[in-house]
């Protein structure tokens, strides 16, 4: 197993990963982004994203992709994993783990004190992983979204 930077080369790769992650988590009409969009926020002069790969016998069977996130409170950035797939046969192998300790070891030697992600409440095997990593849910704190229609409704108004 090999854990890396995505390059460029793996983006059709990272755009499957990311659909079959969809999949998994029951909205893959949800997902709706290209490869070039993908692309374009991975790779280009000022990306909005970064991207982890896994390898197996040079096949990419994972994917990290996350961002940077800041906190008022420390006055430091800090890591927010966005997405987090091992394909299903390869789970189980340290895969997972490996991604976690990479992205914490980068936050680590970059100085960032935080390193978080969010969990569908439903999957408890992922939720048993993340604590089993040492990782606490944050049960006090509740997740808002204004997207689509109602955002452009909002942003419109005077």
């Amino acid at each position: 197993m090999l854990i890396r930077l995505a390059t460029p080369e793996d983006t059709s790769d990272i755009h499957r990963l990311i659909y079959e992650l969809a999949v998994y988590e029951k909205a893959p009409d949800e997902m709706v982004a290209t490869i070039e969009q993908i692309e374009q926020s991975l790779f280009n002069s000022h990306p909005v994203a970064f991207c982890h790969v896994a390898e197996v016998e040079g096949k990419i069977v994972g994917i990290a992709l996350w961002f940077l996130n800041y906190s008022t409170w420390l006055g430091k950035p800090g890591i927010y994993l966005e997405d987090l797939f091992v394909q299903p046969e390869y789970r189980g192998h340290g895969i997972g783990k490996g991604f976690m300790k990479t992205l914490a070891q980068l936050c680590v030697e970059r100085g960032y004190e935080r390193f978080q992600w969010w969990v569908l409440d439903w999957n408890a095997p992922s939720i048993d992983f993340y604590k089993s990593l040492g990782a606490v849910a944050m049960d006090d704190w509740t997740v808002f979204r204004l997207y689509g229609d109602a955002l452009k409704k909002f942003a419109s108004q005077a």
